[in-house]
């Protein structure tokens, strides 16, 4: 079996690769995130994903590469990690009652044969109605200006949400777990 690498820096997407009890290591990708003219949500996830995975193909010949990436979407418009303070709290008011849409890309290269599976999963949060002082309590006790859609759902984000939606939870927190075993799957790894 070729080894896995999680072509990522990201402690989420390690500690939702951990839960498959599979050994992997990690490596940062350097590539150039920028959004292209007229990328829709779902093409840009997709080529981040796969480019990630594709940035680590030369210093890890013959892995597995997994590269992901994920964008939220609220009114037609790509949310982006807010980084601070001001601009979390404004997606939170932005996203208050209404439903956002995460896209998570999701790439698996085989360096050997070059091969890559590549996909695009859609997980929706409904969030409850919030107060300026509710998102202002949340955002000091968590801090998850890393996160797109300024929340963190494996924390106290929870408890921003009315619902979700959606075939895959891990998607939420940036590494679809259920797509990925299919792709493994595909590449001759089996799990468990």
């Amino acid at each position: 079996m070729l080894p896995l690498v999680l072509a990522s820096s990201s402690p989420y997407r390690r500690e939702l690769l951990a839960r498959l009890q599979r050994p992997f290591s990690c490596s940062t990708p350097a590539i150039d995130e920028t959004r292209h003219p007229d990328e829709d949500a779902a093409t840009l996830v997709q080529r981040l994903a796969r480019e990630k995975a594709q940035a680590l193909q030369n210093s890890h010949p013959r892995h597995l590469i997994i590269g992901s990436d994920q964008v939220a979407v609220l009114d037609g418009q790509i949310l982006g990690k807010p980084h601070t303070f001001e601009r979390a709290r404004d997606q939170l008011l932005a996203a208050s009652g209404k439903s956002v849409i995460f896209l998570t890309g999701l790439a698996l290269l085989n360096s050997e044969n070059h091969h890559c599976q590549v996909d695009c999963i859609s997980f929706t949060v409904h969030f409850r109605p919030l107060s300026e002082a509710q998102i202002t309590r949340y955002l000091h006790a968590e801090q998850p200006y890393d996160c797109a859609g300024s929340f963190k759902a494996e924390g106290l984000g929870v408890s921003l949400f009315r619902s979700t939606q959606g075939a895959d939870a891990s998607s939420l927190i940036g590494l679809p777990l259920i797509r990925l075993v299919d792709m493994l799957h595909n590449a001759g790894v089996e799990i468990p």
